[in-house]
């Protein structure tokens, strides 16, 4: 099934972002289940939050796999949703 994860920044982490941001790459290589995946940048350009399309058998693998994230267990995320999605296009 595939799954988005939808992510807001908290306000004035871009940093954390960037320190961050090779370890949860790895992540996303590690574990074999991103479709597609980039961060969603804000009108001056900077990354304010991720959208990653994930491809497990279940919603729990889903969760397991957002609750392992780097960028979740440096406290980045305001905001984070996972809904079943359908790729059309």
């Amino acid at each position: 099934m595939l799954v988005a994860l939808i992510a807001r920044d908290k306000p004035g982490h871009l940093e954390v972002r960037k320190a961050n941001r090779d370890a949860h790459l790895a992540h996303i290589e590690k574990t074999g289940v991103v479709a597609q995946a980039g961060p969603f940048l804000d009108a001056d350009g900077q990354m304010c939050g991720s959208l990653v399309i994930l491809d497990v058998p279940d919603m729990a693998a889903a969760e397991a796999w957002a609750e392992a994230d780097p960028y979740a267990n440096a406290g980045l995320f305001e905001s984070v949703s996972l809904m079943e999605w359908k790729k059309v296009l």
